[in-house]
């Protein structure tokens, strides 16, 4: 398990936005990260008083982030720059999540790594049931 304060420092994501709370696990390519941000009330995405589902591809394109940092980092490099810039066959199988309790399970993994590019796949979970599914893919800047 590794500590918010070990990996944290290594993403662009900072104070409340940075949304994940603790890495459980993790290999070149896959990341298990857990999250109870979404119960709070200073949770930047909130809207109206509530967390949309829709807001769980954030979660995990900050898995896919912290992920990517921690495998430049044991490689002995730093981490570039990423952009989200497509989400494809995101399945949501909840309206909103601000009332779960206890942490969301954020799952990525690394489907595909390029020179410039990465692919993701992802799933967040609660409690054993799957809340959101999909994939990603992210540009990274040029060194």
């Amino acid at each position: 398990m590794l500590p918010k304060a070990e990996w944290a420092p290594l993403i662009p994501h900072a104070g409340a936005m940075c949304l994940l709370d603790e890495v459980v696990d993790w290999d070149a390519t896959r990341l298990h990260a857990r999250s109870a941000s979404h119960r709070r009330a200073d949770n930047p995405l909130r809207a109206d008083g509530m967390l949309h589902a829709v807001n769980l591809c954030e979660y995990a394109a900050q898995a896919m982030a912290v992920h990517g940092a921690l495998r430049e980092r044991e490689a002995g490099g730093s981490a570039r720059p990423g952009f989200l810039v497509a989400l494809r066959d995101v399945i949501l199988h909840v309206e909103h999540i601000d009332d779960l309790p206890g942490r969301l399970q954020v799952h990525v993994e690394c489907l595909l790594a390029m020179a410039d590019s990465l692919q993701y796949g992802f799933s967040v979970e609660h409690r054993g049931s799957v809340l959101a599914t999909g994939r990603a893919a992210v540009m990274l800047k040029e060194r």
